[in-house]
Parts: structure tokens; C-alpha cells; sequence
């Protein structure tokens, strides 16, 4: 009985690691496609003048090698800090600027102000 409850108990840890490491790769894929563009541009340019400069070294392969090199780099990069992230135990829902990825909405609670009211809310008639 203590052995089916232990197993059970390292199933459900190793499920909510998998869905921790999961999220955490989605959520870091969007941000450097999102946030991180000017990131992507730059590589892109870098990419460019490589494939240029590598050209002339090896004709055939230049762009393939450069291409799936950037590639490569950006999908490590997001699986090594969606690990790091996910084996120091940081969740998604822990993260307070992440609340778009739970369908959570931070209720300000603010009156509307428009913008001719600095104008004309004073006014009393």
C-alpha cells in the first residue's frame, strides 16, 4: 500500500514538473517572439552578413548552416531557462505579470477619466 501511494505521489510530481517545463516553454517562446522582436532582428542581421561572409567558404551550405544554426540557438535557449525555471521550482502562477496566461484579469478598479475632463469637470453650473 505505502509503495502504489510513493509511485503515485512521483507520477503526479514528475506530471506537474512536465506541465511546469511545459508552460514555461510556451510562455518564454512568446515573449522572445513578442517582446523580444528588436532580439530577433538583430540576430536576423547577424545572420545575414554570416551567411555572406561564410558564402564564399562554402557555397552551397552557407544559409542552411546559418539558418538552422539561429534556429537551434533560439529553441535551446528557451528549453534551457524553461528547465532552469522549472527545476528551481518557479510556477508560472507564482509570476505576477503572467496573470494574461491564466485567463486572470487585474481588477483595477479605476473611475474612467476621459480626456477633455481636466477641461470641463470643474466646471459647476
Amino acid at each position: 500500500m505505502v509503495s502504489a501511494q510513493s509511485s503515485n505521489l512521483g507520477k503526479t510530481y514528475s506530471l506537474m514538473m512536465i506541465k511546469s517545463f511545459l508552460i514555461w516553454t510556451f510562455t518564454l517562446a512568446v515573449c522572445l517572439l513578442v517582446v523580444g522582436f528588436p532580439l530577433v532582428v538583430l540576430m536576423a542581421t547577424v545572420g545575414c552578413l554570416l551567411s555572406i561572409v561564410l558564402q564564399s567558404v562554402m557555397p552551397v551550405s552557407a544559409v542552411l548552416l546559418v539558418g538552422g544554426g539561429l534556429i537551434l540557438f533560439n529553441i535551446l535557449a528557451v528549453a534551457i531557462a524553461a528547465a532552469v525555471l522549472t527545476f528551481k521550482g518557479v510556477h508560472p502562477s507564482q509570476i505576477k505579470w503572467l496573470s494574461w496566461l491564466h485567463g486572470e484579469s487585474e481588477n483595477l478598479h479605476q473611475t474612467t477619466v476621459y480626456a477633455a475632463c481636466p477641461l470641463t469637470c470643474d466646471i459647476k453650473v
